[in-house]
C-alpha cells in the first residue's frame, strides 16, 4: 500500500514508452466484446436494465484485476496516453499534407461527432477537444483510481468508462438503458476532471492563474459535467477558444465557448498532444514523490 505510487508511476512509464500492450487480443476489446454479448441477452429500453448492465460490467473490471496482478500491469493495461497522442498526431499529419478526407478518416478514432463536413480548423478544434477530455478518461482518471484501489481501482475505472462509451450516449436505444452507465462514468470522472485541470496549471505555470479563472467561468456551461473542465484548462493553456456547433447523426450541438483565445488551428495540435504528456510527466512526478516519501 505505501509503494503503491509508485506501481502506478510505473505503470505509467511503461503505456509512455511502450503504448498499448503488445497483446491480441487487448483486454479492453475482451471487456468490450463480452459487454456487447451480454447486452444482447439482458437489454431492455428501461434503466433497471442499465443499472443490471452497469453493476456487471464494473464488477468484472474489479474482479479482473485478479488476473492481471500488479497494480503497476493494471495500469499499463488501463492508461492510454502514448495512443492518444499517436491518433491525434496522425491526424495533424493529413492536415499538415492538406489531405482532409484521410483527416477525415483518422477522426473517428477521437470523437463521436459527424466528421463528414468538418473544414481544416473545425477538425483541428475537435482535435484538441478530444486531446483535453481524454486526458482525463485516458491518463488522470484511471492512475488516480489506481492509486486509491489499487489494480482493481484502475481496472474497474477503465470498465466503466468503456461501458459509457459504448452505451453512455444520447440515441433512441440508449437514452434509458445507457443511463446508468453515463452516470457512473460522470461520477467516476469528477474529482480527476479537476485534478486534470490543477495538473495543466502544474504544466504551464505562467498561464496557471487563467486556467482557474476559465474553468470557474465557463466549464459549467458545458453539457458535461467533467469534459468541461478539461477542454476549458487546455483552451486556457493553450491561448485558444474551444466549443462551437458539433452534429451527431441528425442532432446539433451548440457547445458553450471555452476560453476567450482564438479557434483552434492545425499546428494546435500538436500543443494540445504536448500538453497532455507534460500533464502525464507532471502526474509521474508527483507520484514518485508521493511514494518515496511514504
Amino acid at each position: 500500500m505505501r509503494r503503491r505510487p509508485l506501481a502506478v508511476a510505473a505503470g505509467l512509464v511503461a503505456d509512455q514508452l511502450f503504448g498499448e500492450p503488445a497483446v491480441r487480443p487487448h483486454p479492453v476489446s475482451v471487456f468490450g466484446r463480452t459487454m456487447r454479448g451480454f447486452e444482447s441477452v439482458a437489454y431492455r429500453d428501461d434503466r433497471r436494465a442499465g443499472v443490471l448492465h452497469a453493476a456487471t460490467g464494473t464488477l468484472l473490471g474489479l474482479a479482473s484485476a485478479r488476473l492481471a496482478g500488479s497494480t503497476a500491469v493494471c495500469t499499463y493495461v488501463s492508461v492510454a496516453g502514448r495512443a492518444l497522442g499517436e491518433a491525434a498526431t496522425e491526424v495533424a499529419a493529413a492536415l499538415d499534407g492538406h489531405d482532409l478526407a484521410l483527416a477525415r478518416e483518422r477522426l473517428p478514432a477521437l470523437v463521436g461527432r459527424d466528421v463528414s463536413q468538418l473544414d481544416e480548423k473545425e477538425i483541428a478544434r475537435a482535435t484538441v477537444e478530444s486531446v483535453a477530455e481524454n486526458t482525463v478518461d485516458a491518463v488522470v482518471a484511471p492512475v488516480l483510481w489506481a492509486w486509491l484501489g489499487g489494480g482493481a481501482g484502475a481496472l474497474g475505472y477503465r470498465a466503466v468508462n468503456t461501458m459509457d462509451a459504448m452505451v453512455g450516449h444520447r440515441s433512441p436505444r440508449y437514452e434509458r438503458y445507457g443511463w446508468a452507465s453515463a452516470r457512473l462514468d460522470d461520477i467516476a470522472g469528477w474529482v480527476p476532471a479537476r485534478a486534470a485541470a490543477m495538473l495543466v496549471a502544474a504544466a504551464r505555470p505562467a498561464a496557471a492563474a487563467d486556467v482557474f479563472r476559465v474553468v470557474a467561468r465557463d466549464a459549467g456551461a458545458h453539457p458535461s459535467p467533467n469534459g468541461g473542465v478539461s477542454e476549458a484548462a487546455f483552451a486556457a493553456a493553450l491561448g485558444l477558444r474551444l466549443g462551437g456547433e458539433n452534429r451527431y447523426g441528425d442532432r446539433v450541438e451548440l457547445r458553450p465557448a471555452l476560453g476567450h483565445g482564438r479557434p483552434a488551428e492545425p499546428a494546435d495540435i500538436s500543443r494540445a498532444v504536448q500538453l497532455s504528456r507534460d500533464v502525464t510527466f507532471v502526474l509521474i512526478g508527483a507520484l514518485t514523490i508521493a511514494g518515496l516519501l511514504s
